[in-house]
């Protein structure tokens, strides 16, 4: 049988248009780099970069730039060999606007339909989703068919394959919670092209109050239910459990079945919650931001690095808020992505400095 990998990712994928230049609108950016986007697709590359051998289960259309997805990837040691074109509907793009520290709007055109929400149950290579180390899903998987169907299949796969707690269990099942509203609306056709105004750097506002919320929850408590570790920020975790405090929301999470909660606060850190009674509290690196979208994806791959290497709750968490507090230090989001030195180094200056050179576009 071949070697597991140590995470597959499933869900978004897309290109992230960014202005080269911050604090200008849109309507006056000059300028922009191409980058590849889309949040689990993130979230191996940012594992690829701490030295995981990582795969994404994703489509894209039947375009050039659906071609430049699949070289990005593999530039970047991901891979790509479940992302499959769909002729019917373009590759995705996302533009941004920033406007440090807290301010960086998303725009996204996934119209008429995002090629990754058309991922298909028989697609799956359920042997491989069996066998990873790490599985990592979103709920934005499960905001519309095929891809909800899909997503919830490959959960009920781990899940059959060694029931939690049993000695063979697959390490981590993750949730990211990832609530985007405007992936929800219209009958949850998943034609979300909206402004997302928030970000991971502020703790993520993702307007939970809006949108097809009760549809989700139901959704988000099915996929709760296989998941071993469940992430998001204050306004997921209402989503997902009609609990806002963080301590209240993490243990609802736990009700819901994962083993560990991870809330994330933005300013005020990250809270830890494991069902064996470990919790840990960490306060955010100091950085001076450049860009936060990205800080979230960093953290899930650091997170999923430090399950692999059976790291103590406490430690991972601080080794993720470094490695998002990095990206949130620099302009793009996937070329962004922290190796394992500089991580450590942040972890030791406990600050993050200047960006390394060739690190931003």
């Amino acid at each position: 049988m071949p070697e597991p990998y140590d995470v597959i990712t499933m869900g978004r994928i897309g290109v992230d248009i960014y202005p080269l230049q911050t604090g200008v609108p849109l309507a006056r950016v000059e300028t922009f780099g191409k980058f590849l986007g889309g949040s689990p697709s993130n979230v191996a590359v940012a594992a690829a970069r701490l030295g995981r051998r990582t795969a994404v289960i994703t489509r894209t259309g039947q375009d050039p730039f659906g071609d430049y997805l699949h070289q990005a990837l593999r530039e970047f040691g991901v891979d790509d060999r479940w992302v499959s074109a769909v002729a019917a509907y373009p590759t995705p793009v996302t533009f941004c606007e920033i406007f440090p520290p807290d301010d960086f709007p998303l725009y996204f055109y996934r119209q008429p339909k995002a090629p990754d929400l058309e991922i298909h149950s028989a697609e799956l290579d359920l042997d491989a989703v069996r066998t990873a180390r790490v599985f990592w899903m979103t709920g934005t998987g499960l905001c519309a068919e095929p891809s909800r169907t899909a997503t919830l299949t490959a959960l009920r796969a781990r899940s059959a394959a060694a029931p939690p707690g049993a000695p063979d269990h697959p390490r981590a099942t993750v949730f990211d919670l990832d609530w985007r509203p405007m992936f929800w609306d219209e009958g949850n056709d998943g034609n979300g092209e909206g402004k997302d105004g928030n970000s991971e750097a502020k703790g993520g506002n993702y307007g939970a109050k809006d949108g097809n919320g009760e549809a989700a929850r139901a959704h988000y408590r099915e996929a709760l239910a296989h998941a071993t570790v469940a992430v998001g920020n204050l306004d997921e975790c209402e989503i997902a459990t009609g609990e806002r405090e963080p301590h209240a929301a993490a243990r609802a999470l736990l009700a819901a079945g994962p083993e560990l909660a991870v809330v994330k606060q933005g300013p005020a850190g990250v809270l830890a919650v494991h069902r064996d009674g470990t919790t840990a509290e960490i306060p955010p690196l100091p950085v001076d931001v450049v860009n936060g979208l990205g800080a979230g994806d960093a953290f899930g791959g650091a997170l999923c690095h430090g399950l692999l290497a059976g790291w103590d709750t406490a430690h991972i968490m601080r080794y993720a808020n470094a490695a998002g507090a990095i990206v949130a230090s620099r302009l793009a989001c996937s070329s962004a992505m922290p190796f394992p030195h500089e991580v450590e180094q942040a972890l030791t200056e406990g600050r993050i400095g200047a960006a390394a050179p060739g690190a931003t576009p």
